[in-house]
C-alpha cells in the first residue's frame, strides 16, 4: 500500500537504483532500444546494450545520457519510468520519494531536466544531491567530521574531483572525460595504428580484459576482430596491454591534471588531512588497471579503491535516503 523510498544514480553508462530497506536492486546499462520509425520501445537497459551496433536500419539504441546529463529528455524518461516499474515500488496511494544524482558542474537548467524526468516517471518529490559528496558517503568516508576527505569518481562520462568537509564540498572540479572518453580513445587507436574499425563493446572489452594506466604494470594480450579499412574485409589481430597505456595516456593525464588543481585550492589544513587519509577512488573507472598506483605516484598521497566502486554512489544515496526524512526541502 506505501511506496517506497529510492535513490538512483543516473549515470551515463549504467543507472543504478537503491530501495530502501533493500539495498542496490537494480544495475543496468543506459541504453534504450527504439523503433525509428514508430518511436515505440524494443528493448531498455541490458537488453538494449546488446543491440549497440547490431541493429538494422530500422532500429536505433539510443544512449540518453551523454556526458553526466540528459541529452534526450523523452528517452531519459521512459528509461526511468521503465526501471521504476520494474522495481513495483509505487505505492497504491502514493509515491516514492527519490533521491537522484548529478555531477557538481551541471548547470540549472540540466537540474531542471534531471528533477523533471524523475517528476514524470513516478516520483513525489525529488532531491538532487551532487554526486562526489554521495559517492564519499557510499564508499565509508565520514564527511561529517571537521577534516579533509579527498574522492575520486571516474563514471563513463564525468570525473569528479572533490575534497569534503564537515558534510559540504569545500573545493571541486568535474571534467568530461571518462569510461567513455577511454573507450573512444582505444577505438580510434585501433583504427590509425592498424586501419582496423572496431565497435564500442570491443573496446570497452580490451579496457577491461588487458587495459592499464600505470607503464609497465601489465603484459597481456588480446585477440580482436573487426573490418579492414583498406579491403572492407572482417580480420583479426592480437593488441597488448602496453599499446592501450599508450592509447588512454592523454586522456588520463587530464584526471591526473584535475584531481592536482583541486589540491592546489585546497585549503593547507585540509591537504594535511589527506596526506594521512588519502584519496578514495570510485565509479567503475576506478576498476581501470593501474590507475590508483598513477595517481598515488602523480599527487604523492596514498590512493585507495573503495570496497565496491560501482555501487558507491548508489549506496550513498541509500544512507541518505535514511535522513531523507529529516530534509525539509527538495
Amino acid at each position: 500500500m506505501f511506496s517506497k523510498d529510492i535513490g538512483i544514480d543516473l549515470g551515463t553508462a549504467n543507472v543504478l537504483i537503491y530501495v530502501k530497506g533493500k539495498g542496490v536492486i537494480l544495475n543496468e546499462p543506459s541504453v534504450v532500444a527504439l523503433d525509428r520509425k514508430t518511436h515505440q520501445v524494443i528493448a531498455v537497459g541490458a537488453e538494449a546494450r546488446k543491440m549497440i551496433g547490431r541493429t538494422p536500419e530500422n532500429i536505433i539504441a539510443v544512449r540518453p545520457l551523454k556526458e553526466g546529463v540528459i541529452a534526450d529528455f523523452d528517452v531519459t524518461e521512459i528509461m526511468l519510468k521503465y526501471f521504476i516499474d520494474q522495481l513495483k515500488v509505487r505505492g497504491f496511494m502514493n509515491k516514492p520519494r527519490i533521491l537522484i544524482c548529478c555531477p557538481t558542474n551541471v548547470t540549472s537548467v540540466e537540474q531542471k531536466a534531471i528533477r523533471e524526468a524523475a517528476e514524470k516517471s513516478g516520483g513525489k518529490k525529488v532531491y538532487l544531491e551532487e554526486e562526489p559528496k554521495v559517492a564519499a558517503i557510499g564508499a565509508g568516508m565520514d564527511i561529517y567530521q571537521p577534516s579533509g576527505n579527498m574522492i575520486v569518481d571516474v563514471g563513463g562520462g564525468t570525473t569528479d574531483v572533490a575534497v569534503l568537509s564537515m558534510g559540504d564540498i569545500v573545493t571541486s572540479e568535474s571534467i568530461k572525460v571518462a569510461g567513455d572518453v577511454f573507450d573512444n580513445d582505444i577505438l580510434q587507436y585501433v583504427k590509425k595504428q592498424y586501419k582496423l574499425l572496431i565497435g564500442e563493446r570491443t573496446a570497452e572489452n580490451i579496457k577491461i580484459e588487458i587495459g592499464t594506466v600505470f607503464k609497465g604494470s601489465r603484459k597481456e594480450e588480446m585477440q580482436i576482430r573487426g573490418r579492414d579499412m583498406v579491403s572492407g574485409l572482417p580480420r583479426v589481430l592480437t593488441i597488448h596491454s602496453e599499446e592501450i597505456e599508450l592509447a588512454l595516456r592523454e586522456s588520463v593525464n587530464l584526471i591526473v591534471a584535475s584531481a592536482k588543481n583541486v589540491l592546489e585550492k585546497t585549503p593547507p589544513e585540509l591537504s594535511a588531512d589527506i596526506i594521512d587519509r588519502g584519496v578514495i577512488l570510485t565509479g567503475g573507472g576506478a576498476m581501470l588497471h593501474g590507475i590508483d598506483q598513477l595517481l598515488a605516484e602523480e599527487l604523492k598521497v596514498p590512493v585507495f579503491i573503495s570496497e565496491d566502486p560501482m555501487n558507491c554512489v548508489a549506496n550513498g544515496t541509500g544512507i541518505m535516503l535514511a535522513s531523507l526524512s529529516r530534509k525539509s526541502k527538495p
